[in-house]
């Protein structure tokens, strides 16, 4: 039995559903997650174990460190 995890997410920022996409570049070691209705992105660094929800989870933490005023935006 094989679990799918999510490739698209819902945008922090616009609230859509299935709006964000992530991409991941091994070759220079970034990640990205961008929204296609708002067009607000994310990126991270990424190895040869990150995922898609990775990234989101990441972009979702840094998003609620800068609401609670422990980053800078």
């Amino acid at each position: 039995m094989s679990v799918m995890l999510d490739v698209e997410f819902t945008c922090p920022f616009c609230g859509h559903p299935e709006a964000v996409a992530c991409r991941i570049d091994l070759k220079d070691r970034i990640a990205e997650a961008s929204c296609r209705t708002c067009s607000e992105t994310y990126f991270t660094s990424a190895n040869a174990l990150t995922e898609p929800v990775d990234i989101y989870s990441e972009w979702i933490d840094a998003c609620e460190l800068a609401n609670e005023g422990v980053l800078d935006r």
